[in-house]
């Protein structure tokens, strides 16, 4: 098995540069929880939006004195006209007061107008800053991470922060500041009734404290079951076809009904906590209105206060209470939202792939050599080493093919050439220079990788090929695919190269698609070309179509190629034998067959297997 074959059958993932464990579970994350940095970094993006801020916070504040000032006139009402019999005051008020409720629903839409336009800016950036982070991200990173727990960072933990920035942060600002104004338009009216209205705060913070202790947990808890349970789903579409060949379509109906279940009952237990909040806030609100009622009504009856100001504080009451109620509602959409949070932030803490602040020069065309010094690694601890004092030098236009078993190590040396990830022991050096000394992207720019599974992008042809080289003209994209002898099948393609391609290239054959990815490594006109199994997945017939255009491409380039297939390597300059990690023979083809050691027999068994098919 190879390298590729080895991690695929290991952990699920596709064959190509990927180390061990792609797809195996990570397990739960104990990390204990930072509120307060996150609400930190998440104001850090939000203060961006300073001038919707201080819109927001202006038309919120406008709304909430205007409804506020509501209930003060309704009392002024009783006293002043209801009482005394007053209609054409009363008249004069009605008026008034209508106004007074359009106006401050007028400013309320205002405020979700600009707030809506805010959250999502807000969101844009975060979104751009995470996206932005995964382009930096080694290898190694998304061998650990799956492709689902990624996906669900990026859309069910964004759109969380989302909607909780849209929803309660304009919400929460209009609570302050009602609550607030509500305090003083009470202490203006009665001070004694007042303060019978705040006997209900030590509640509701207690009552919200001990509530918010589970639903943080739970919510979090939550968050993580979900990216499991996306990444579970995300994996079994993708291997479809495995799923039906070997029959596991019940054993996998399992492992969901399981994860799914993991998910139903902390989901469960999150929503009991959280709809705890909404009945013992009426309680307590119906308390309160209830203290208000019977104290305002006794000092009315002896006349401490007039029974305009008791409809008022009871008006007032159910004004104190909706904040509350609101905050309180607010910290189940908090949580949830800073669990999501807190899991976008982790992704944005990850140690990129380069220091930046480190400027190391660019690696210049290559002159000479490409140098292996007694490199040794291992992908984990766990799996021992991979390469074993592995050492050779290939000089400036040769053609090295890397010949071996499966899980000999002949993946991993392209792996630690191209840096994705770094060598524990030893050096490679490039015309005498670490390339650890160069920068990790232009050494890569002098690179030309055909992977044995060909990727295409959603796009056209034509824009799949110029990936290569963006700088590329039509002509020069068209030059690459003759060179590639994909020219001839692109032109009868419905739209020529302007024909669109599905995902992955779904609408193209196999032969095909490594075809166009033949041609965009073409078109980068690299100086070290790199062919994984290349031709392992295209019929006898293309295959000579390529190597036709190989040749031209390997000319005066430096080649790696790992093939099976004879035909691919018997003209290699050098052929390098890996078994269990180390060079275990090396020379041309005549020279190793003459030999008749492990290369012969590996060839021995090929053309047998030719033989009986």
């Amino acid at each position: 098995m190879s390298d590729k074959e080895k991690q695929s059958a290991a952990t699920g993932a596709p064959p190509g540069f990927r180390g061990p464990g792609r797809h195996m579970p990570t397990g739960p994350v104990v990390k204990a929880k930072n509120t307060k940095l996150t609400l930190l970094r998440l104001w850090n993006y939000l203060r961006k939006q300073k001038a919707g801020l201080i819109g927001v916070t202006v038309f919120t504040a406008i709304s909430a004195v205007l409804m506020l000032t509501g209930p003060y006139l309704i009392g002024i009402s009783i006293d002043r006209y209801i009482i005394p019999r007053d209609y054409n005051g009363l008249f004069v008020l009605c008026f008034v007061l209508l106004g007074v409720y359009v106006a401050s629903s007028a400013f309320s839409w205002l405020q979700m107008h600009v707030m809506a336009a805010v959250s999502q800016h807000t969101v844009r950036d975060m979104r751009h800053d995470l996206f932005d982070k995964l382009q930096k991200l080694p290898i190694p990173y998304f061998d650990k991470t799956t492709h689902g727990e990624l996906m669900s960072r990026t859309t069910n933990d964004m759109e969380t922060v989302s909607n909780t920035l849209n929803q309660s942060m304009a919400q929460f600002i209009n609570s302050v500041l009602t609550l607030v104004g509500v305090i003083i338009f009470m202490l203006v009216m009665d001070v004694r009734l007042t303060i019978v209205s705040m006997i209900i705060i030590p509640l509701v913070i207690l009552t919200t404290k001990r509530v918010a202790t589970y639903t943080r947990k739970f919510f979090s808890t939550q968050q993580k079951e979900l990216g499991s349970l996306n990444g579970f789903i995300e994996e079994t579409v993708s291997g479809q076809k495995v799923i039906k060949v070997y029959r596991r379509e019940a054993k996998t109906l399992e492992q969901f009904k399981e994860k799914n279940w993991a998910l139903r009952d902390v989901s469960k237990k999150a929503q009991i906590f959280a709809g705890v909040m909404g009945p013992s806030m009426n309680f307590i609100n119906n308390l309160s209105f209830a203290l208000i009622a019977g104290i305002g009504g006794w000092m009315a009856l002896k006349e401490i206060v007039t029974i305009g100001i008791v409809v008022a504080f009871l008006n007032y009451s159910r004004q104190f209470s909706r904040p509350i109620n609101e905050l309180a509602s607010q910290f189940n959409m908090l949580q949830s939202a800073i669990a999501g949070a807190e899991r976008i932030f982790e992704v944005m803490d990850e140690v990129e792939e380069d220091d930046k602040r480190e400027k190391r020069p660019a690696l210049p065309q290559i002159q000479h050599s490409i140098e292996f010094e007694d490199v040794s690694f291992s992908y984990t601890n766990e799996d021992g080493q991979i390469l074993k004092n592995v050492s050779f030098t290939v000089e400036k236009g040769q053609n090295i093919a890397l010949v071996g078993p499966t899980g000999a190590g002949k993946t991993t040396i392209i792996n630690l050439l191209t840096r994705f990830y770094d060598i524990e022991e030893g050096s490679i050096k490039v015309d005498g220079t670490d390339i650890k000394e160069w920068d990790r992207n232009s050494l890569r720019r002098r690179i030309g990788i055909v992977l044995q599974d060909a990727f295409l992008f959603s796009g056209s042809v034509m824009e799949n090929i110029r990936y290569g080289r963006l700088d590329a003209t039509d002509a020069e994209v068209r030059k690459a695919a003759e060179m590639a002898n994909a020219d001839s099948f692109i032109r009868k393609l419905p739209d020529g190269y302007a024909s669109k391609l599905s995902a992955d290239g779904g609408n193209l054959s196999q032969g095909q698609r490594q075809l166009i990815t033949i041609a965009r490594a073409i078109l980068a006109n690299p100086d070290i070309l790199i062919l994984d199994e290349a031709t392992s997945s295209i019929d006898t017939r293309t295959e000579r179509q390529i190597q036709e255009a190989m040749k031209t491409l390997m000319a005066g380039r430096t080649s790696f190629v790992i093939a099976h297939r004879l035909s691919t390597i018997r003209e290699a300059d050098v052929i390098l034998v890996i078994k269990d990690g180390e060079i275990y023979e090396r020379g041309n083809h005549d020279h190793l067959m003459e030999q008749k050691g492990f290369y012969y027999e590996l060839q021995m068994n090929v053309a047998n297997a030719q033989k009986a098919v």
